[in-house]
């Protein structure tokens, strides 16, 4: 009984950190965008820099994705990937690049958190 206990408590912290690792791939999913705005701001060796940390945030990003797909369904887990990275990047361009922030961006950014929430909550 008690290796049972345990086994099941692995497997909850286990599927835990699987959605802590899809949260860390839309945060680098958001860098890799960030990196694309700066580059085309940037001129020279600085903008190839930025190129850089996006290949490198690209590779991550997608690497971690690629890990937790094998464990979350592919349905759900690429849906609050890409939804992590529209909120995040749409944040970004709002604080960073000086995007305008407007009523419906924001309403319809804040329904898209919503819908991300219930993917994670009804996902099994």
């Amino acid at each position: 009984m008690h290796f049972l206990i345990k086994a099941l408590t692995f497997n909850i912290k286990y599927k835990r950190m699987n959605w802590v690792l899809l949260i860390i791939a839309g945060l680098f999913e958001v860098a890799f965008a960030a990196c694309l705005g700066k580059a085309k701001e940037a001129t020279g060796t600085e903008s190839t820099y930025w190129y850089i940390g996006f290949l490198v945030c690209l590779g991550i990003s997608m690497g971690l994705l690629l890990k937790v797909t094998q464990h979350l369904p592919i349905g759900t887990a690429y849906a609050v990937w890409t939804g992590i990275g529209a909120v995040g990047t749409v944040l970004v361009g709002i604080f960073i690049f000086k995007e305008p922030a407007t009523f419906w961006r924001l309403f319809f950014i804040t329904t898209l958190i919503i819908s991300i929430v219930g993917l994670k909550v009804v996902s099994h």
